[in-house]
């Protein structure tokens, strides 16, 4: 599949930090009443810079919203996997994927944020240690589901994030349904092309793999060289739980050529089980 044949959609990243619980609830509902594809978490125990403000935990945060909507895709964005074991987060977003019905995003990174490792335990270590921690997460993941009785409702796509071209982009050659990058502009075309470098040796079409970014602000002034790239998933990153960009974005959406209602059949094929 190339990405022109893909349908795009709208995505929205709620940071659980900074209001209370019925804000929350109340942004989760209407996001999805706004016709928007997928609603995301964060995966910190902090606010922005290591902040005290109030904040929620990432997948009981995802529990309680999937129990609470009835269409729109959830998932972390991104779910870090030093912070709980690997067959548990499978585990974990099986549980959410029936909470929902399914309709579950695993999105996985390998993590940044000093504080949080620090505060609740878990060792920091180096980049190179917490990239291997996903490379060995991600194959306990993909082996868990099996296992699981039940199993998920259907194969949970699976998201990585990163840009690392050695290790994390084979990763996602291998892995990944979803691509989610900070890359852009010439940097983006090297990491994408350095993908489907990965892709090809090991026999797998780059085209399988859906391109992800955080946008924001207008969509007139960025979309149509974003979706020139090939990135066809734009996730609105949300402030002080201000919908109005996301509505924006809907609105270009609908406004590109006919396209299906939204339904999760929109999503790509998962690659795990």
């Amino acid at each position: 599949m190339s990405h022109r044949s893909r349908s795009v959609r709208i995505g929205l990243q709620i940071p659980q930090y900074g209001a209370d619980w019925p804000a929350f609830l109340d942004a989760a509902r209407e996001a999805e009443a706004l016709g928007a594809d997928a609603l995301f978490t964060w995966d910190h125990f902090f606010g922005p810079r290591d902040s005290d403000v109030p904040s929620f935990e990432c997948w009981t945060t995802l529990a309680a919203w999937a129990a609470s909507t009835a269409r729109i895709t959830l998932g972390p964005l991104v779910n870090c996997i030093g912070y709980r074991n690997p067959d548990l987060v499978a585990d974990m977003a099986r549980t959410v994927d029936h909470v929902s019905g399914g309709r579950t995003i695993l999105g996985l990174g390998s993590g940044f944020k000093e504080r949080d490792y620090a505060e609740y335990g878990y060792p920091f270590g180096s980049l190179a240690s917490r990239v291997s921690d996903l490379e060995h997460g991600v194959l306990r993941i993909r082996q868990r589901p099996e296992l699981l009785n039940p199993p998920p409702v259907r194969p949970i796509p699976l998201l990585i994030a990163g840009s690392g071209e050695q290790r994390t982009l084979r990763l996602v050659a291998q892995h990944a349904d979803i691509w989610h990058t900070f890359a852009d502009g010439e940097d983006f075309i090297r990491k994408a092309r350095v993908l489907d470098g990965h892709c090809a040796r090991i026999g797998r079409d780059p085209g399988e793999i859906e391109r992800s970014v955080l946008v924001g602000g207008d969509p007139s002034t960025t979309a149509s060289a974003l979706l020139e790239l090939g990135i066809t998933f734009f996730i609105v990153l949300v402030t002080d739980l201000d919908l109005a960009p996301v509505r924006a974005w809907i609105r270009w959406r609908d406004t590109r050529s006919a396209r299906p209602a939204p339904s999760s059949d929109n999503e790509p094929e998962a690659a795990w089980p």
